[in-house]
């Protein structure tokens, strides 16, 4: 998120998050409305999440939100396969040409409130998103996230904590997953900057036989965005 966020009107879904409508509005606007290409402070932001991340490499991350894909270059490094999504098709369109040298990267247009992905993830990412939606619209994305995130996986969130027209407040975020009573995550790392708050959880569930089973069809499901 750049120094300063974006001023339009908000567009709110029916259940109060900001609709699919509102990033149509801003990506015609400007092609980078959050400055993700050239601002110093995103680029340093950039680094400490890479930097975040416990293991070298990841065998099937989801990046939720990914705009037009600078964080998802760098991420891919880092990924055997790497799912990225956004609500924007103006935004993938740019993500795609920037990856297109990376063919271990999936892009899929979709509303995650709405239609969340299938499979297992020993990552997922969910950076300058979380905020975008209401607090009932963010405790079904928890919920969701728990269900598909794979036993010793890594939930990172990244968000910026200045002042913003987003439905909710970084800090609002976090602490919907962190202070969740019914989580079976254990929270790693945290990071707070002058302009961001970074926290790293991992899920401490145990896998069964039948969570191993469950697991394999699941990574073949995700091979397949719907």
């Amino acid at each position: 998120m750049a120094d300063q966020t974006p001023r339009i009107k908000r567009k709110l879904s029916a259940t109060g998050s900001l609709a699919a409508e509102y990033f149509d509005r801003l990506y015609a606007r400007c092609a980078d409305p959050w400055d993700f290409e050239t601002s110093p402070y995103e680029a340093a932001k950039y680094a400490a999440t890479l930097a975040a991340l416990p293991r070298p490499r990841y065998a099937n991350p989801l990046e939720l939100g990914c705009s037009i894909g600078v964080l998802t270059q760098l991420l891919a490094q880092r990924c055997e396969r790497l799912l990225a999504t956004d609500v924007s098709e103006a935004a993938l369109a740019q993500a795609r040409v920037r990856c297109a040298d990376l063919p271990r990267v999936i892009f899929d247009r979709r509303d995650i409130s709405a239609n969340f992905p299938d499979g297992r993830f020993d990552l997922i990412l969910i950076s300058e998103v979380g905020y975008y939606f209401s607090p009932p619209d963010l405790e079904s994305l928890r919920a969701k996230i728990a269900t598909v995130l794979a036993p010793r996986g890594h939930l990172l969130l990244v968000h910026y904590t200045g002042e913003t027209n987003y439905p909710l407040a970084a800090d609002a975020v976090h602490e919907t997953f962190l202070a969740w009573k019914g989580r079976t995550w254990s929270h790693l790392k945290t990071n707070r900057s002058d302009r961001y708050r970074l926290d790293m959880v991992e899920n401490m569930a145990e896998k069964s036989e039948e969570g191993i089973c469950d697991e394999a069809a699941g990574q073949r499901s995700a091979r397949v965005p719907m």
